[in-house]
């Protein structure tokens, strides 16, 4: 009775007036030994059950997260001549690769206090716990500009093409150095910086081929994964010599 109750009261909510329609140039990414990297095509639609307003602000907001990890930024300092760790910051929950591209400036399409309650820059995105200093912003900051340097967290404002309030599309390149697991991908609808709709849905990726063997190898059979290693080192020294022996007769 009260499971029928609940749907009844769940058919009688009023249908939003806004939605999103999604769709993805791809379903996963396979990492090849050969892997350069990957461009992710988010494509989609307003579907409208009535008239958009006329005298608002719509908008459109892209993310996607790579798999969660702890990351602990340190600084380093001079010390008798000698640069050694000082200080360090706990990162307990960063995203791997996160990037964000928007229809137009952040600040115009989204307030703050709804990046505060969905977490969709950047910044927001970290959740920082054990600092050791008191000035644990700036190392946030450093990690977020040392993932930027290395592709990893990538800001695109501007990024997504809105075409007459109905139709969207954005491309996100994805770096070589990606890690494996399931990437989330988000698309906020906004309007006048308010959240109206949201829509989520996951890209896997994968190693395969040589890639995902020789992954396997080194964390399952650890021991033959160091002998052969050893030995393709030692066949490529002893080639190397054999080359150079020949160049100098």
């Amino acid at each position: 009775m009260i499971r029928l109750l609940a749907l009844f009261m769940l058919l009688a909510l009023p249908a939003k007036a806004e939605e999103i329609v999604l769709g993805l140039s791809r379903d996963e990414v396979a990492i090849t030994v050969t892997f350069q990297g990957s461009e992710i095509v988010v494509f989609g639609a307003v579907n409208r059950t009535a008239p958009p307003p006329q005298d608002s602000n719509l908008g459109v907001v892209v993310t996607i997260a790579g798999p969660r990890e702890p990351v602990t930024v340190r600084r380093k300092a001079r010390r008798m001549g000698i640069w050694v760790n000082t200080d360090a910051v706990f990162v307990n929950s960063a995203p791997s690769f996160y990037a964000v591209a928007t229809s137009a400036p952040i600040a115009e399409i989204l307030r703050e206090i709804e990046d505060l309650r969905y977490r969709i820059t950047i910044p927001r995105a970290i959740r920082s716990a054990g600092a050791v200093v008191e000035d644990s912003v700036a190392f946030t900051e450093a990690l977020i500009r040392i993932k930027t340097d290395q592709d990893l967290y990538q800001m695109l404002e501007g990024a997504v093409t809105l075409d007459q309030d109905t139709l969207f599309r954005s491309a996100i390149s994805m770096p070589a150095n990606l890690i494996e697991g399931n990437y989330d991908v988000r698309i906020y609808l906004t309007r006048n910086g308010a959240v109206i709709d949201d829509y989520t849905t996951t890209i896997p990726v994968n190693k395969v081929g040589l890639e995902r063997w020789l992954y396997n190898l080194a964390h399952e059979q650890a021991f033959i994964y160091g002998l052969l290693s050893l030995a393709i080192a030692v066949g490529a020294g002893w080639l190397a010599s054999a080359v150079f022996s020949l160049l100098r007769r």
